[in-house]
């Protein structure tokens, strides 16, 4: 798929506030209201806009540890690989998952309202699932710089 420059603002203005209104999107892009409504729809139904939400401040929500975890696996099989993503898939407190090259077979994201929490969600889930045979986590000390937009056009 193709985009013009318009689309490309388009795009840039909604990944900072994606609750603009057709009229606000059409202001700043010098559009009508109708054309930046049927721009943004075309990019939705076409999948480049995969949604909408909300960021949420975890501290405020009581969520004081976010980790990184990397998960190795003893053994690699299409079974053991849809277990895994299911159980992934399962824990609200692991907010995204990859699957990797190199020495970890995944890496996490997770947010847990203390250390306590992080230690069971790895001895007690991650470890305890049978294809895995190792963990490592990283406690994050601080965030330098915030999840940023993509970076298009």
């Amino acid at each position: 798929m193709s985009f013009d420059p318009t689309d490309i603002a388009l795009l840039a203005h909604l990944q900072r506030n994606g609750t603009a209104t057709s009229a606000e999107l059409g202001a700043a892009l010098n559009l009508s209201a109708s054309q930046a409504g049927r721009r943004r729809q075309r990019l939705e139904e076409t999948g480049v806009i995969r949604g909408y939400g909300a960021r949420l401040d975890p501290l405020r929500l009581g969520l004081t540890v976010q980790a990184f975890v990397q998960v190795g696996l003893d053994r690699h099989s299409a079974e053991h690989g849809a277990s895994i993503a299911r159980l992934l898939r399962t824990r609200a407190e692991i907010v995204s998952a990859w699957t990797m090259t190199g020495e970890a077979d995944y890496l996490l994201r997770v947010y847990c309202e203390d250390l306590t929490a992080l230690n069971r969600l790895i001895h007690e889930v991650l470890l305890a699932h049978p294809a895995v045979a190792r963990v490592q986590s990283q406690i994050v000390m601080d965030q330098t710089k915030p999840d940023a937009p993509l970076p298009i056009g």
